[in-house]
């Protein structure tokens, strides 16, 4: 009879408990600051000797759909590793983007080609793609290859 009692002492004790709402900041970023953030995590990472954490995330740059981060990886195991570390990275990104709605999703694509510079004009094209302006630098000083 005591426990019943002290049941219903209870649930009456319960019912003026009112919870307390939070709430979480929910501030608009872009993709640039967005990516600025991921590469300062992979960074941090990189200096606690986590490098395939972080060559994992340099991969390849993420995009941003909504609050949904998309990151591509190339096979079914970086996945698995990437995942190890998901919930530091979604913490870093939430409290410095200012943002508790961010996702991240991550598909395998399997099909992400690593093209590799082997001559001189394979690497010179490889770079003119990432910078452009050293086509000007090469025509400036008249350089060969």
């Amino acid at each position: 009879m005591s426990s019943i009692r002290a049941k219903r002492a209870l649930q009456e004790s319960v019912k003026g408990f009112v919870k307390e709402q939070v709430h979480l900041p929910t501030e608009h970023f872009t993709e640039t600051e967005m990516l600025l953030q991921w590469g300062k995590y992979a960074q941090r990472l990189s200096d606690k000797g986590h490098k395939i954490m972080e060559s994992l995330l340099m991969i390849g740059d993420p995009k941003l759909d909504g609050t949904t981060i998309i990151h591509e990886l190339p096979n079914e195991g970086s996945k698995i590793d990437f995942e190890t570390e998901l919930y530091g990275l979604l913490g870093h990104l939430k409290g410095h983007l200012h943002n508790h709605d961010i996702t991240i999703k991550v598909v395998v694509n399997e099909k992400v080609e690593n093209k590799f510079a082997f001559t001189a004009i394979d690497k010179y094209n490889r770079l003119n793609e990432i910078n452009p302006n050293l086509e000007l630098l090469k025509k400036t000083f008249d350089l060969d290859l």
